[in-house]
């Protein structure tokens, strides 16, 4: 049944095929970020071949949303459906439809779920009753049910304690396209001869999200592409930013602001530094809202070695988000031809130097992966500390390390992540660095594990009378590696 036209989603689509043939009815919840191919994974593992199908219309009145279902109803049964008044109604009429199907299965499909449970509405209390007292309890039926609202899917559906408590069989998380899968979109969707220095930089700008990945126009050059795109009079990514938190999040408004915080704060912030910074309460909203950005890839939450878990950092790590805010938010438009323009200056070259440290951050199984140590238990951590005076009255300055890999085997590789258009040469001055940020690390954790240092590049390290120390190499072509499943 599963389609060659899906780029990727191999568990994913394993999760819907066992579902399939499960015994049992099921209750399956897909959710993630807007753009990211969740309609596009259930319409073209089932061949678009379901017994009722129905999408929500964004901020679309309830009169209207039942309106709209009646009519799918009638499409799907043939036959005349009396006007539906309230969403009781409209499940009652459903399962009248569902009720003549002499399939052996039965498969139902509910797209942008959140978007239906408009205010007053009774949306939520119906499907809930329509779920446990008809659809759970045949076990042919099959229910996909998709949402890019995050929040409605964690707190209503997912996470719900209602009605719904423990009823989804099961939630499948989509994540964008790995390095690896945004080659493949590219090269069989798009047709695109790329380098993979090429793909690097447009997963920089786009993330892998399949939607902005085939709005690119394969007989322009890059650059082009993205003054089109982004920078052109009327630019269709220009306003995506804002609609993206508008549709993904209910109450945006705090999201957008942490989000807006982090993208000025490169390391990351505490819990209570993003408060200070948005002006927020230090309450349940705040920690729905950072939790829901984390579960969606806009953020990640990494504990320093030796703080404690309050002490942990937020970073903003959303490419696309980056990109926006870095380059398109305070943009004036004037220039169409921005990012052609940008070539070669120091703002862009900053930028692909965080960039890169970010795609990185996301490609952690490949990393680890080109080390040879998948098997190997093992945390994923930054470090800081300031300058000090230890207390034999030694002086120490202070120190940062964006990637550590604490091993269980006795190992903590220090990741140096560095974009670079060739080999990445490393200068008497930086090696002294690198050495001595290893002794004020050992100073500091007394750790006894081995440090290896590992360098992930674009092309790799020159070898010099400066390299010696670097003991693992990682470049692009390893983080385009599709892990095993």
């Amino acid at each position: 049944m599963p389609s060659n036209r899906i780029i990727g989603r191999v568990y994913e689509q394993a999760v819907i095929k066992r579902c399939l043939e499960s015994d049992e009815a099921q209750l399956v919840a897909v959710y993630g970020r807007r753009r990211v191919g969740k309609t596009f994974l259930i319409k073209e593992y089932f061949n678009d071949q379901f017994h009722f199908m129905f999408t929500g219309v964004f901020e679309a009145s309830r009169d209207v949303q039942l309106l709209q279902f009646q009519k799918k109803l009638e499409a799907y049964s043939g036959k005349p459906c009396a006007r539906l008044s309230n969403w009781f109604d409209a499940f009652e009429q459903l399962s009248a439809h569902l009720e003549s199907v002499t399939d052996e299965r039965i498969v139902v499909f509910f797209d942008e779920l959140p978007w239906m449970d408009t205010p007053r509405s009774n949306f939520l209390p119906a499907f809930t009753l329509w779920w446990n007292e008809w659809a759970s309890r045949r076990p042919k039926v099959k229910v996909m049910v998709c949402g890019s609202s995050t929040t409605w899917m964690m707190s209503h559906l997912i996470g719900d304690r209602g009605g719904l408590y423990g009823r989804v069989t099961r939630s499948i998380y989509l994540a964008p396209f790995n390095l690896g899968e945004t080659e493949q979109f590219l090269a069989q969707v798009k047709g695109m001869e790329l380098s993979r220095y090429q793909i690097l930089e447009v997963y920089m700008v786009m993330g892998g999200i399949p939607y902005y990945l085939n709005m690119l126009d394969k007989s322009l050059p890059l650059s082009v592409n993205f003054d089109n795109l982004f920078f052109k009079q009327g630019a269709p990514l220009r306003s995506e930013f804002a609609f993206l938190f508008r549709s993904l999040f209910k109450e945006s408004k705090i999201y957008y602001s942490i989000v807006r915080a982090l993208a000025r704060h490169r390391k990351g912030m505490t819990r209570m530094e993003i408060k200070d910074a948005i002006k927020a309460k230090d309450g349940g909203a705040l920690t729905e809202a950072l939790t829901n950005l984390e579960l969606c890839d806009f953020v990640r939450k990494f504990a320093a070695i030796g703080k404690k878990e309050r002490d942990g950092q937020y970073q903003l790590t959303d490419l696309f988000s980056l990109f926006h805010l870095r380059f398109v938010d305070d943009n004036t438009g004037q220039d169409e031809h921005f990012w052609t323009n940008m070539m070669g200056q120091g703002g862009k070259a900053e930028w692909c130097g965080y960039a890169f440290e970010q795609v990185c951050l996301h490609h952690l199984r490949q990393i680890k992966q080109a080390l040879s140590i998948s098997g190997v238990l093992s945390n994923v951590h930054s470090w800081s500390c300031r300058a000090f005076t230890d207390k034999n009255g030694t002086q120490w300055g202070g120190a940062q390390i964006d990637l550590l890999i604490d091993r269980s085997d006795n190992v903590i590789n220090f990741c140096e992540m560095k974009y670079a258009t060739a080999e990445y040469s490393i200068t008497a001055d930086y090696e002294a660095k690198l050495r001595n940020r290893a002794e004020v690390f050992k100073a500091v954790t007394k750790t006894r594990k081995a440090i290896q240092h590992t360098f992930v590049t674009t092309y790799g390290v020159r070898h010099n009378l400066h390299s010696g120390l670097v003991q693992s190499e990682v470049t692009i072509n390893h983080l385009f590696a599709l892990p095993a499943q």
